[in-house]
């Protein structure tokens, strides 16, 4: 049980130009689509550095992946999207540089 790990999602945020923490900021902007898809399954797979995401992520991306009818349709909507990867891009980036941080100490 260690995959997904933080690389995994470094590596798929990068591939969509890295920090998207002011992806909240493009509230129309369909681009991410196929990343908060991606990052759904992430998500749902079962991996200690999984267990670290807030459950408030793991838990939409679950409903959303279930089918249920209200978080599909909140997540619909590119700016619920966009602000949920917005959020959970800051989150990886923040375990990036703890992770720095302690690799120093």
């Amino acid at each position: 049980m260690s995959t997904p790990d933080l690389e995994d999602y470094l590596e798929l945020f990068r591939l969509y130009g890295g920090d998207l923490s002011d992806a909240y900021l493009a509230p129309q902007d369909e681009r991410y689509r196929l990343l908060f898809d991606q990052l759904c399954r992430l998500l749902t797979k079962q991996s200690l550095f999984n267990l670290e995401i807030p459950h408030p992520f793991r838990l939409t991306a679950q409903r959303y992946l279930a089918g249920d009818e209200a978080t599909r349709r909140e997540m619909g909507r590119p700016e619920n999207r966009n602000f949920m990867l917005s959020d959970l891009s800051d989150f990886i980036q923040l375990q990036k540089r703890l992770g720095q941080r302690q690799a120093v100490e």
